[in-house]
């Protein structure tokens, strides 16, 4: 596992990036799920500030092959500390997969998918500058939308019915 830590040159935000090997993606999907439902936390110190991850991020995302598809898991991931996080998921077929885990999880699907896409950084570039800029949950699907479209040459309409939220 890698990690990369961004932080915005503007606003008071950080990106944590995890990497895993892709032997490891029933972990990956594990953490994000428990992330997600709070049951998993950490914090990390970047010049003498103190950043939550983990489940102690307001947003949560998972970016890479739907393992969901592959393997089946048990555990269930239920909210422990009665907070809501916001979660995208950029997998294929992400909703019907990741939905059925995160019933209990408390947690508010920023864009998630509906069929077989390229989880490439463009589109979760485009989310997070609107999810930075206060946007609704419509108006950042809808730039990651635009962004799918722009490099995938899908049509934009393709984009919007791949790319949902709730």
């Amino acid at each position: 596992m890698e990690r990369l830590i961004f932080r915005h040159n503007r606003k008071k935000y950080f990106i944590v990036a995890d990497a895993y090997n892709g032997k490891k993606i029933k972990d990956a999907t594990e953490t994000f799920l428990r992330s997600s439902a709070g049951i998993v936390k950490n914090t990390l110190k970047i010049n003498g500030a103190t950043i939550g991850i983990l489940g102690n991020s307001k947003l949560v995302a998972y970016i890479g092959h739907d393992g969901l598809m592959d393997f089946r898991l048990k555990e269930k991931f239920v909210n422990i500390d009665n907070k809501e996080r916001d979660v995208i998921i950029l997998a294929c077929y992400s909703k019907s997969y990741f939905k059925p885990h995160l019933e209990k999880s408390k947690v508010n699907p920023l864009v998630w998918t509906t069929g077989l896409m390229a989880p490439e950084a463009y589109t979760i570039h485009d989310a997070l500058t609107g999810y930075i800029n206060d946007e609704t949950n419509q108006e950042i699907r809808i730039r990651a939308a635009k962004a799918y479209h722009k490099y995938q040459k899908c049509g934009l309409n393709a984009a919007k019915n791949l790319l949902v939220t709730k």
